[in-house]
C-alpha cells in the first residue's frame, strides 16, 4: 500500500456556465460579457428557483424575538 505515489489534484479549465465554451479571467465563470448578461436576465426574470415546500404566500414561521418572546 505505501508504494503508490500520492495522487495529485489536476486543475481543469472552467467552462462557461453558459455556453461551455472556455472561460475567460475578464468575466469568469464565463467565456463573455454577451454569456455574463444572459445569466443576469435569467437571474431577473426568475428562471433560476430554489425548490421549496412552500405554496405560494405562504410567510414564514416567526421567531421568538418576532413574536415578542
Amino acid at each position: 500500500m505505501g508504494d503508490k505515489p500520492p495522487l495529485r489534484a489536476v486543475r481543469i479549465a472552467p467552462k462557461c456556465a453558459v455556453c461551455s465554451k472556455p472561460a475567460e479571467e475578464k468575466y469568469k465563470p464565463f467565456c463573455s460579457k454577451r454569456c455574463a448578461d444572459i445569466d443576469l436576465g435569467r437571474w431577473l426574470k426568475e428562471s433560476y428557483r430554489v425548490p421549496t415546500d412552500e405554496g405560494p404566500g405562504e410567510e414564514e414561521p416567526k421567531t421568538r424575538s418576532e413574536e415578542g418572546g
